[in-house]
């Protein structure tokens, strides 16, 4: 598989020359994962799957009239003006795509995606805090991880809100010392992108030399994402 990283930044007001776009990850020039840039049709990707409705991985929910018309599938983990849900494994040609549910905002639903082509077995994110242990033997073999990297520091960023009946509901971004060790359980490769403030304010290089420093001591290779790096599987 080849795998295109379009957008990395998260929805901050920082920017950076190659962190400037927000979420997309093209496969194989036809499927894209996450909408966060109109300009990111101008691939002509086939299908499209989106990890959540928020507007750095779907650039039209803050405007419905923004929705572009395009005569392609869209799927998220809910349904939205021409987009359908996806809560099931989808076949698209050579390739096998599996919602994974992934724990985020409490707004809205949000779900990773497993891609499969022959052997080849990689599991893009979005943004999250966990995966609840039912969902784990899904990610059991990957070849690779793509996830968020909102937050360096430990523990990230998780808060609490309670609902009418009281009860606690969590909700934000993990860590990315967090995700590393999550991850490390299925998959030896971590790409890293959705960068928060913390990476701009810390400089590219130094963020990057910081990343792979965490996947070191966890054992773990770190590839950090920019927009437009290509890996090859």
């Amino acid at each position: 598989m080849k795998i295109t990283i379009l957008g990395t930044r998260g929805e901050i007001k920082p920017s950076a020359p190659y962190h400037a776009r927000y979420s997309g990850v093209l496969i194989d020039d036809c499927l894209l994962f996450d909408l966060g840039q109109k300009e990111f049709l101008t691939y002509n990707p086939s299908h499209i799957f989106i990890t959540h409705l928020h507007p750095d991985h779907a650039f039209f929910v803050r405007d419905a009239q923004k929705f572009p018309h395009i005569s392609f599938p869209i799927f998220a983990p809910e349904e939205f003006k021409g987009v359908s849900l996806l809560s099931k494994e989808y076949a698209v040609g050579p390739y096998k795509i599996t919602p994974v549910p992934t724990m985020h905002s409490l707004k809205v639903k949000s779900q990773g995606y497993i891609i499969q082509k022959g052997t080849q077995k990689i599991f893009y994110s979005g943004d999250m805090f966990w995966i609840e242990k039912k969902h784990w033997r899904k990610l059991k073999n990957l070849d690779l991880v793509i996830t968020e990297a909102s937050f360096v520091r430990e523990g990230g960023a998780i808060r609490r809100s309670k609902d009418t009946d009281n009860v606690s509901a969590p909700y934000g971004h993990a860590g990315v010392p967090n995700l590393i060790r999550f991850f490390k359980q299925f998959a030896s490769t971590i790409v890293f992108m959705h960068f928060g403030s913390w990476f701009y304010e810390l400089g590219a290089q130094k963020s990057q030399a910081k990343l792979i420093k965490i996947g070191r001591e966890n054992e773990v290779k770190v590839i950090v994402g920019y927009d437009g790096k290509v890996i090859d599987l």
